[in-house]
């Protein structure tokens, strides 16, 4: 038994050098020039130095990182919350109510899985530019808040599934209508679902890079997936990838710290089923 757990500990932690090793070598190449990072095939730099984190920072023309950090909280924090209120309410009525219709808007609902992007993105885009919505946040605060993705509402749903009804009958019963019962009953026992929630859109819109370039044409406006693109096209052939590299790296610290503090909820909202008793 113990020759057995060594065996996986040691496969475990094989697989996680695997996985930490391009990190590491981002980390210790944005110490490095760009001499050293195509001419040597050493892993640890010459000499540690600073100033990639600094002169990147700075950013290109009147911009820097702090106004692209910016930015990117400025279109992902709503995004984020206006998707926990909206999925929310949306999986509430799916998973507690009867209503004429309601299998047929849930298949339809669910299909919406298998439409790709880039299927949508020609109507979505001449749709939201006759609305005036082009170059700025609203393609992404208004999706949100009209509960626009399904995996996330269906995530929810299966999870209120598991919460048992007597609660809802209990606090009707003490004079609770629908929505404070959603309120002060459910939505704190959906806390570990809801940061699943959180943590997955936080990913998919801090990483995003395709729709911001469709949706955003503005320096200003850019977020910091555009901004690293912009520092590298830039500068050419001479881009000074140590500088790319250093806010590429900075630029994950928030998903990463979220992740690291949110994890057991995560885990929980990801696999349960809601309360077990």
């Amino acid at each position: 038994m113990k020759k057995k757990s060594t065996g996986a500990l040691a496969v475990l932690l094989l697989v996680g050098v695997v996985m930490v090793y391009p990190l590491l070598w981002l980390f210790l190449a944005t110490f490095k020039d760009n001499a050293e990072i195509f001419g040597k095939l050493s892993f640890w730099p010459e000499k540690f130095s600073f100033d990639a984190y600094v002169k990147g920072w700075k950013g290109i023309g009147q911009f820097t990182y702090t106004d692209f950090y910016l930015n990117t909280f400025k279109l992902v924090v709503p995004s984020v919350l206006l998707t926990v209120a909206s999925t929310g309410i949306v999986a509430y009525g799916f998973a507690r109510f009867k209503f004429p219709g309601k299998k047929p808007l849930f298949a339809l609902m669910l299909s919406t899985l298998m439409l790709p992007d880039a299927i949508v993105i020609i109507p979505r885009y001449v749709a939201f530019n006759k609305f005036g919505w082009v170059d700025t946040y609203m393609p992404f605060w208004m999706p949100a808040l009209l509960a626009c993705y399904p995996f996330l509402i269906f995530m929810l749903i299966q999870f209120l599934r598991g919460i048992p009804r007597e609660l809802d009958e209990s606090a009707c019963i003490d004079g609770c209508n629908p929505f404070t019962i959603y309120v002060k009953i459910l939505f704190p026992l959906l806390k570990p679902a809801i940061f699943s929630v959180v943590i997955f859109q936080t990913m998919w819109r801090w990483n995003d890079y395709f729709n911001n370039l469709i949706y955003i044409s503005s320096v200003k406006k850019y977020t910091l997936s555009l901004a690293l693109k912009m520092s590298i096209d830039s500068q050419g052939a001479s881009t000074p990838w140590n500088q790319v590299m250093a806010m590429s790296l900075i630029s994950m610290v928030p998903p990463i710290l979220l992740y690291f503090f949110a994890q057991e909820y995560f885990v929980e909202g990801v696999t349960a089923g809601g309360i077990k008793g």
